[in-house]
């Protein structure tokens, strides 16, 4: 594994998730509820920014590798598994859609390994669709972590139709690269 400033970015982000989740069971005599929500808001939207700052670093500094190119990806999708399931507990997400985005995000992981195995990982490469969905999601997930229903109505309802955007645009994502796929997973199952 190189130990360079892009993996070390990415290590951190994984790093954050225990902070991230913990923010939430800290007492309120250390963090108000709306302390809580900011923390954990800002530890998110630090963890987006260092997920597109280590790709540039990387490519800036030519300091590319495949470990760095299997562990970025690792580190979003646990970041974005964490912030649904700690908002579905929370009540600010659907828990359907979490389950909709988290399947996805395993399915089209296992399905690129599998296509990087057989040699045809060009053909399911991330798609205009995939990266609207990923603005989708990573818009929403901050807004209803800093906005809970009860005290900011309007914003939670806009982090909700973000998030069912997300979801949807998700399922979409998700049949195009299955119909991408779909010539070598039926070759290959004869």
């Amino acid at each position: 594994m190189p130990l360079n400033v892009p993996n070390l970015l990415t290590w951190a982000r994984i790093l954050l998730i225990p902070l991230f989740v913990g923010v939430f069971y800290f007492p309120h005599h250390w963090l108000s509820p709306a302390e809580q929500n900011l923390a954990a808001t800002s530890i998110f939207v630090a963890a987006a920014i260092t997920d597109w700052f280590d790709g540039w670093l990387a490519r800036k500094l030519g300091q590319t590798s495949a470990f760095g190119a299997f562990l970025d990806p690792v580190a979003d999708k646990l970041m974005v598994a964490a912030a649904l399931a700690v908002l579905v507990q929370l009540g600010r997400a659907d828990a359907v859609a979490a389950i909709v985005i988290i399947g996805r995000e395993i399915t089209i992981s296992a399905l690129r390994e599998w296509m990087a195995k057989i040699g045809a990982a060009k053909s399911i490469a991330v798609s205009f669709i995939g990266k609207l969905k990923t603005s989708a999601q990573m818009s929403a997930i901050p807004v209803l972590l800093y906005a809970p229903p009860d005290t900011s109505p309007q914003l939670y309802l806009l982090g909700t139709w973000l998030l069912g955007i997300a979801a949807l645009l998700t399922l979409w994502s998700m049949a195009y690269y299955m119909k991408k796929a779909w010539p070598e997973i039926s070759e290959r199952s004869r």
